[in-house]
């Protein structure tokens, strides 16, 4: 099944556009996971157990995985969420060319990587840099299109000699890159008219949307132009998985991940307001 579809399955089971961010900052993972073999790994399952019902989605971030203890705990993640039947977009970046955008793109195969679901791609390389990530029809490659990071504009405000600008060129480009229907694109909520005027230039392309949470993007916009046909996702990270930190503090380590699923459980509801 072609990640799209499966995800759209599961927006429809879960109710939700959820996407749940397992980022799991070692210096703020709480004392009943520390001292455990893969404390990653035990952290991302007692927030999945807490969190499922409400999740469309998880995506995990490859910068918290970068060693060797990391990756087996991301394997474990990834296996545990399929086995709660939510798909996994693994938010890597990746885009290089030749031979090491071949062996990026194996992350997604079941022999060698994780087998995540879908994957964040950088496009500043150009098309055959992605190639090795389009070419795999039944995964998801959300292209960065535009960041809800302030350092975005430096480069992506760019104005081209066509007019646009360097955002909107990659837009328009991640639509003529969709052949096989698998393309998503990256597009903050930090800036409710930019995502409302991406919406436009691409009508039926689902997107990713962060900045929902924690950086105080705008849930409203999000939904309304982040959806395609129903199908996309609304990213909060660290609003969810650490949302418990303080009733860790306070009390027992149940606390801190039943606090992770009332916020996964809320944001459903904010957003589905909108849906």
């Amino acid at each position: 099944m072609h990640f799209f579809d499966r995800l759209a399955d599961r927006i429809a089971v879960a109710d939700s556009v959820v996407s749940v961010g397992l980022d799991p900052d070692p210096a703020r993972l709480p004392d009943a996971v520390a001292d455990a073999d893969l404390p990653r790994w035990q952290f991302n399952r007692r927030i999945i157990d807490a969190t499922h019902e409400h999740a469309a989605c998880y995506k995990p971030n490859a910068a918290f995985y970068e060693d060797a203890d990391g990756w087996r705990a991301l394997r474990e993640t990834i296996a545990y969420a399929h086995g709660k039947d939510v798909p996994v977009l693994l938010d890597a970046k990746r885009g290089d060319i030749g031979n090491t955008a071949r062996q990026y793109a194996a992350i997604l195969d079941d022999d060698h990587g994780p087998a995540a679901d879908a994957i964040t791609v950088n496009p500043f390389l150009g098309r055959d840099s992605l190639e090795p990530f389009l070419q795999r029809a039944e995964k998801g490659v959300f292209v960065l299109g535009r960041t809800s990071n302030p350092g975005g504009a430096d480069l992506q405000d760019l104005e081209l000699a066509s007019g646009e600008k360097l955002y909107e060129r990659v837009v328009h480009l991640a639509d003529l890159w969709n052949d096989n229907g698998n393309v998503g694109l990256v597009v903050g909520a930090t800036n409710p008219e930019e995502l409302e005027e991406i919406r436009e230039l691409v009508p039926d392309i689902p997107f990713l949307v962060p900045g929902v949470g924690a950086q105080g993007g705008d849930a409203e916009a999000a939904v309304e132009h982040g959806l395609a046909d129903g199908v996309g996702l609304v990213n909060s990270s660290r609003g969810i998985i650490f949302a418990g930190e303080d009733a860790a503090n306070r009390g027992t380590p149940e606390k801190f991940f039943e606090a992770a699923g009332r916020s996964a459980k809320q944001l459903k509801g904010q957003l589905n307001q909108y849906r």
